[in-house]
C-alpha cells in the first residue's frame, strides 16, 4: 500500500502543491511549497494561541480575536489549496486510471 501511495504522490505532472486525499474530501501536501504552506499555517495558529500570551488569563476579547484569526487563516489555507491543488472531490482509495478519473472538461 505504501508503494502505491508513493507512486500516487509522485505522479504529479501538473506540479500541484496539494493532491486530493486518498480517502475523503480534501488535500494533502505533495511538494515542498505545500509543506511550507501547511507548516506556516500551524506555526501561525500556535503563536497566536491565547496561551502564548505568557501565563495571563485571556479575556473574552482575546479569545474572539484568536477565533477570528483562526477562521481567517483557515479560509486563506483553503484558497491556497484550491488554487495550487487538484480539484477536490470525494475519493475512496487510490484512483484507477481511466475509470475513476474526473471529467473536468
Amino acid at each position: 500500500m505504501f508503494k502505491k501511495y508513493s507512486e500516487y504522490i509522485k505522479d504529479n505532472p501538473e506540479g500541484y502543491w496539494f493532491k486530493r486525499k486518498i480517502y475523503g474530501w480534501g488535500w494533502t501536501p505533495v511538494r515542498w511549497q505545500g509543506w511550507i504552506t501547511l507548516l506556516f499555517f500551524i506555526f501561525y495558529i500556535v503563536i497566536n494561541s491565547p496561551r502564548a500570551v505568557g501565563g495571563v488569563e485571556p479575556t473574552g476579547t482575546d479569545l474572539n480575536w484568536f477565533f477570528a484569526k483562526v477562521v481567517l487563516s483557515i479560509i486563506v489555507l483553503l484558497i491556497i489549496c484550491y488554487k495550487k491543488g487538484e480539484k477536490p472531490r470525494w475519493q475512496w482509495g487510490l484512483p484507477r486510471h481511466g475509470r475513476d478519473e474526473p471529467k473536468d472538461k
